[in-house]
């Protein structure tokens, strides 16, 4: 057994992989696409002989954090064939991976998991849950809002920035959303979509849904707003289709206002988790996080089986963070006296902006002084994490 990177002359044998696994057929006139589409992956393989047995691959992105671009590995197309599971094959691909985005500076990594308990046990853990709201036709009520301005509709094939320039300003109000670049909205967001974008009054974008129109349900894939005057103006859009549905689904944030500010709010919400990240490299990414200065400073003592390098202790002071990594061959026998102690898991939940100080210290999560959690829940900037795509 052994792990390698795949070369173009692999790609054909991991989209057949795929296609197993994930259970879909690429159709032959897309193959090269698709084949194309892999030379911006690092795929990662197992090798039995002859055979790819397992696979990985890691998608170099970014997102938001704090107003500030983060450089992400997303670790998607994790397969395995059959006869080869349950040999290890998968854990041996994530530990190279976490090897691999540290080396490349990549300090955070996002994934969509089949089985959520399944990647904890390697350090992800939950960093966004997505909100559901679905409306009978009978509540598809218009609201009377002052205001002017337009709704224009895009395809993939009409795409302009204006629709990206609104999603960029909605995104940095959240922590973890995907930095998009052109080729992404074409590529990953559209598909089969139709985008419908409000101008206001002084013709400046300020909104937009992506939706599906089909058998007789109006499904909102987006709905992203920059102002309240956006939200009502989409909302009175989605209403115009009263003829054509029976209902809408409309997908958001947790935090959107959506369904409270309708005239009938008592609607259908669903609150399901959805996207994972965890922490790669501690140290860099606690370098770079904007900590709010307190002139206090706080010990924090992270354990990571799945990273190593993560495990040690950190003081996090106004200004600078100072690493003290395990002595070799020391073991304690009582937990440290001052700080916090958390995995990085929690670590990773706490500074994305999924789960608050007091959370998750009421569960346990992260031990230490009533003091000291109140010491570093005081540097923590207040971030909310949501995420919108998949991959």
């Amino acid at each position: 057994m052994e792990i390698k990177r795949l070369q173009e002359e692999d790609f054909e044998r991991a989209i057949k992989l795929s296609e197993y696994a994930f259970q879909y057929d690429v159709p032959p006139d897309q193959i090269e696409k698709r084949k194309e589409m892999l030379k911006k992956h690092h795929i990662l393989g197992i090798w039995e002989r002859e055979d790819l047995a397992a696979k990985l691959h890691i998608l170099p992105l970014k997102v938001w954090i704090g107003s500030k671009e983060w450089e992400m590995g997303g670790i998607a197309g994790v397969a395995t064939y059959p006869e080869y599971r349950r040999q290890g094959h998968v854990r041996e691909l994530i530990s190279e991976a976490l090897r691999e985005m540290k080396g490349k500076g990549q300090s955070i990594s996002f994934l969509h998991p089949f089985d959520i308990g399944f990647y904890r046990r390697f350090g992800w853990e939950i960093i966004s849950d997505y909100k559901k709201v679905t409306i009978e036709k009978g509540s598809l009520r218009m609201i009377k809002e002052a205001g002017g301005g337009s709704i224009k509709r895009l395809t993939k094939a009409s795409h302009n920035h204006d629709i990206e320039a609104v999603y960029d300003q909605y995104a940095q109000r959240y922590s973890c959303m995907l930095v998009r670049p052109r080729d992404w909205w074409l590529d990953h967001v559209y598909h089969d979509l139709t985008a419908a974008v409000y101008y206001d009054e002084h013709e400046e974008p300020k909104g937009y849904v992506l939706y599906k129109l089909k058998n007789n349900l109006l499904n909102v894939h987006e709905y992203v707003a920059v102002d309240h005057i956006a939200r009502i103006q989409l909302w009175n859009f989605i209403c115009q289709h009263d003829s054509m549905v029976d209902k809408v689904e409309v997908t958001t944030s947790v935090y959107d206002p959506l369904p409270f500010f309708l005239g009938h709010p008592k609607q259908k919400v669903e609150l399901s988790p959805y996207f994972m990240g965890r922490i790669v490299d501690a140290i860099s990414f606690l370098n770079q996080y904007p900590f709010l200065e307190t002139n206090q400073q706080v010990f924090l003592h992270v354990s990571d089986e799945a990273a190593p390098w993560n495990t040690g202790t950190y003081l996090i002071a106004d200004g600078e963070v100072k690493f003290f990594g395990p002595k070799a061959g020391s073991q304690c026998t009582y937990p440290p006296q001052k700080g916090l102690r958390l995995t990085i898991n929690s670590l990773s939940a706490l500074l994305l902006g999924y789960r608050n100080m007091e959370e998750q210290s009421e569960m346990g999560e992260i031990l230490g002084s009533e003091s000291d959690i109140q010491a570093f829940s005081r540097k923590l900037p207040s971030f909310s994490s949501f995420f919108y795509d998949f991959f």
